[in-house]
């Protein structure tokens, strides 16, 4: 089925669609075990809950425990994840205003065991386990609640972190209590585990329990789908085709089969090897080609020995993970109508180190135009392969991006599902897979020619161009005429600031059509007072009086509703043009009826990122993506040199279209004046069905906050804690889960580490 044209449906947003639980899975009682000291132990059930979004949760009554204001660990098994928990942990308390959540932070120690260790919340009632959006049930065991004694978990700390120890027992004896907890926490915060090598350790390693634990959930499967392993074969070394053969017939899932398309093999060892694979085992199936037609040609042979419904691709020499195919099958059956699922991959050398993991986010077709992100596992429905006429000859080098290219115009964005788990390893050895200077210029030309074609399918009147690392840009055509772009411009005083940015849009910015708005939050300073005046003498720009507490959703609104273009930039008064292009390149996006919001790249005046996009649930409520990083550090896989979705981005240099602004109910002034306000703009974009894009190609220089300045009094405090809570309790889901940032990532800050 095909996705309408324009924005996508509001139930697509982030891939949540409804879920149908496994049919093989039981219903479980969860027992929680309670060691609340002084030898006294509760053993308790867990309750079940239906959720709005139709998924089941869980809720723990803990009202007579006297649980509230106490220190304890809450310790849980996750059968299902390794890495991270696809569980929501809340303490239900009762407040003013009802009953309210307080989200609990685990920490993951291996194996499927993760901890949450700190002071419950004064009145806690209830703890609470909901799955995370996307995920359909709760698989949770060997759930514990320990009361901690305040000395032992000083003791703890003072051998962990002595100096935030110590600051905390300064804290508490001059009585700043919560300040006190908080260092307390973190002090008591294990020291971090390095290296990929670790993790792969703690977090990727089957035991044998797993292992078990598979074997019997399959065992237990009715019409098990059958997965169709597509492999061209050219003069690999017999040792890593001997070693991609094993790790197919060692995966768990035995419901495959794998069609070997030996593509006039010069090694008369291959076609020896390659039979005697089949004689060994039925589900492996061999064509040997007369002629070298390349990988596409080779691909395409493999795909017409092809029975099951869906096909997997891989490579000659690369390996599966045992579990590989359990993982894409489960996903299957839990969700049947899907088309394309992929999943992240690592690499390994020739002595199987696995090194350079690619965590992936999910569906992100705007990233997809510039990059193969998807590359492998990709596992898509054999039936639309077939349709769009499988791998197409001349594109070698870059054939599965024009590949998955052609079926993302025929692509359901709910039927494409990302699997945050390492299923495959890529080979990178000397001789089973390097390429020359001249090869992958040819491949970066396939490339460029394969979003060509698309553009020229689509109709869509943009061109392509190279963009940095040779990776693809889609430059879009502006309408003729284009659009008037209204700049909104909070300020008060700080005329040295204002004078830049101004300067910028109407002498340094290569745009047609451009008004300014500029938001005087009350300005006394002579030089800013001379600068507005100045500044209203000229007819493309305006100046609204806004005394008051600084409000930067009201300023922003009302400039906003004094604003004449379509076309709506939110722009703060320390942005300093760079190049004339920028503007441009924002309307052009904006201007797309699928999408709602565009944002910027922001770098500091040393040429460091500010911003590269925003990251969900970094720092508790959102963060900035690649913070810090140089001038020329393209990102992580290169993300911060392709234009990307992303969920949100900074409202200091914002634009989108009047219409949706107007749609989505515009800035929340009364619960978020100051902070967030962009974040919870753009999740309501989003929930709307509107993607949120972010260019690299608009970049302009950020004098982060100068004029506002710092949180650094008792009242913006209080305001920014109400803030927090405010985008907690609205989009507390949301905030576990951005789909543009892998989950096995960590989230202290967005820097797309695992530590």
């Amino acid at each position: 089925m095909m996705a309408p044209p324009g924005r996508r449906p509001p139930e697509a947003r982030g891939q949540v669609t409804a879920q149908t639980p496994s049919p093989a899975v039981p219903r479980r009682t969860l027992h929680a075990s309670l060691r609340l000291g002084r030898g006294r132990n509760v053993v308790r059930d867990f309750a079940r809950l239906r959720l709005e979004f139709g998924a089941e949760g869980l809720s723990l009554d803990v009202a007579d425990l006297g649980l509230g204001g106490r220190w304890v660990s809450i310790a849980f098994k996750d059968e299902n994840h390794g890495a991270f928990s696809r569980v929501e942990l809340t303490a239900i308390a009762e407040g003013p205003e009802g009953p309210q959540g307080t989200s609990l932070s685990e920490r993951a120690f291996g194996h499927g065991r993760f901890t949450w260790l700190g002071r419950l919340p004064a009145g806690t009632t209830a703890l609470r386990l909901t799955p995370m959006l996307g995920e359909p049930g709760l698989s949770i065991a060997e759930f514990t609640v320990t009361v901690r004694s305040r000395l032992a978990l000083v003791g703890r700390a003072a051998l962990r972190r002595p100096a935030l120890t110590g600051q905390a027992l300064f804290w508490r004896a001059v009585g700043k209590r919560v300040r006190s907890q908080h260092r307390l926490a973190r002090a008591l915060v294990p020291p971090g585990l390095t290296g990929y090598e670790t993790w792969v350790r703690h977090f990727d390693t089957l035991s044998e329990a797993d292992r078990a634990r598979i074997a019997a959930e399959v065992a237990q499967w009715r019409d098990p789908p059958l997965i169709s392993v597509v492999m061209p074969v050219y003069n690999p070394g017999p040792k890593v085709l001997e070693e991609a053969l094993r790790s197919v017939r060692d995966q768990l899932y035995p419901h495959w089969e794998l069609c070997i398309a030996d593509d006039a093999s010069t090694d008369p060892a291959v076609p020896r090897l390659l039979a005697r694979a089949a004689a060994e085992d039925p589900r492996i199936r061999v064509e040997r080609r007369p002629e070298n037609g390349h990988i596409a040609v080779a691909t395409n042979t493999a795909l017409g020995l092809a029975r099951g419904a869906y096909v997997a691709f891989m490579d000659h020499d690369d390996v599966l993970p045992a579990h590989a195919l359990y993982e894409v099958a489960k996903a299957i059956r839990r969700e049947p109508d899907l088309d394309l699922i992929y999943s992240d991959e690592d690499k390994i050398d020739a002595e199987g180190r696995r090194f350079e993991p690619h965590f992936k986010g999910d569906w992100n077709p705007e990233l997809l135009y510039g990059q193969n992100y998807l590359n492998h596992l990709t596992v898509v429905r054999r039936s639309l392969v077939e349709a769009v006429g499988g791998l197409r000859p001349g594109f070698e080098g870059s054939q599965d991006h024009d590949l998955l290219l052609r079926l993302s115009d025929r692509l359901d964005p709910a039927r494409v599902r990302h699997l945050p788990v390492i299923l495959y390893h890529w080979r990178t050895a000397i001789g089973s897979g390097t390429f020359s200077d001249a090869f992958l210029a040819r491949a970066e030309a396939a490339r460029l020619r394969a979003l060509e074609e698309l553009v020229a399918r689509r109709g869509w009147p943009h061109r392509v161009e190279r963009g940095p690392l040779g990776f693809n840009r889609l430059v879009r055509a502006l309408p003729d005429p284009a659009p008037r772009v209204s700049a909104i411009i909070p300020t008060k005083d700080r005329a040295e600031l204002l004078r830049v940015v101004l300067d910028g849009l109407l002498t340094g910015t290569g745009y047609p059509d451009i008004e300014v708005v500029v938001v005087d939050n009350g300005s006394t300073e002579p030089a800013a007072l001379a600068l507005l005046a100045q500044a209203a003498e000229d007819p493309r720009v305006r100046v609204l009086a806004r005394p008051g507490p600084f409000n930067f959703s009201g300023l922003s609104n009302d400039g906003a509703a004094a604003a004449t273009g379509p076309l709506l930039l939110f722009l703060n008064n320390d942005i300093e043009v760079r190049e004339p292009g920028w503007l441009t390149e924002m309307a052009s996006i904006a201007v797309e009826p699928a999408v709602g919001a565009v944002g910027a790249k922001l770098s500091y005046p040393d040429g460091t990122l500010q911003h590269g996009g925003v990251v969900l649930g970094v720092g508790g409520v959102a963060g900035h993506s690649h913070p810090d990083i140089g001038p020329d550090d393209p990102g992580y896989f290169g993300r911060m040199v392709i234009a990307q979705e992303v969920s949100a981005v900074t409202g200091a240099c914002l634009m989108m279209r009047r219409e949706v602004f107007e749609e989505v109910g515009r800035f929340d002034a009364e619960h978020l004046a100051v902070a967030f306000n962009d974040i919870d703009l753009c999740l309501r974009v989003r929930k709307a069905g509107y993607s949120v894009i972010w260019t690299p190609h608009a970049a302009l220089t950020h004098h982060e906050s100068k004029s506002r300045g710092k949180e650094d009094t008792p009242e913006k405090r209080a305001r920014f804690e109400a803030e927090v809570a405010t985008m907690t309790e609205r989009w507390g889901p949301e905030l576990r889960n951005d789909p543009y940032y892998n989950p096995n990532l960590a989230r202290a800050k967005a820097l797309f580490r695992l530590w």
